[in-house]
């Protein structure tokens, strides 16, 4: 079992050869990470079995009053609810932390007794408590039925 950057160690038709206007960046993003592999900007899970699992963008970085907060992090703890089929989480400028984060999800089926504000508030627990209170977004939007579903934390 190990996680890390996932990266490609041959070309495949139809990838990617450069930024268009930039090639320089392209060979700084992709190529010089990992000298002689493509480097996806994707972390991934290996487990013990050789399944890989992708973990989301390396480079998807929120800074939180000075912490530094992955996204894929934060989904990874929101996707292991039960009512959670899948959930995003997007930084957003804010005056006071320098950014802010808001997690909008689908669920898995809400009828399993969650109301929506009830399990808006037990993913923020659930954040908190896993990897810590900063973590926790300050919106959740519940991407089923009508934009009156969003709550604030």
């Amino acid at each position: 079992d190990v996680s890390g950057a996932l990266c490609i160690s041959q070309a495949w038709p139809g990838m990617a050869r450069t930024i268009y206007n930039d090639h320089k960046r392209f060979l700084e993003t992709y190529l010089t990470s990992y000298p002689g592999f493509y480097f996806t900007g994707d972390g991934v899970y290996r487990t013990s079995e050789g399944y890989y699992q992708l973990t989301g963008r390396l480079d998807d970085i929120i800074n939180i009053s000075g912490h530094r907060l992955g996204t894929a992090e934060v989904e990874n703890v929101v996707n292991h609810h039960v009512a959670v089929a899948e959930s995003a989480v997007i930084g957003y400028p804010h005056e006071i932390k320098g950014e802010g984060k808001m997690l909008s999800f689908l669920p898995q089926n809400i009828s399993r007794g969650y109301g929506t504000a009830t399990l808006a508030a037990e993913l923020q627990q659930l954040i908190s408590k896993k990897i810590a209170k900063y973590a926790a977004p300050d919106y959740v939007q519940v991407t089923q039925g009508n934009s009156s579903d969003t709550h604030t934390g």
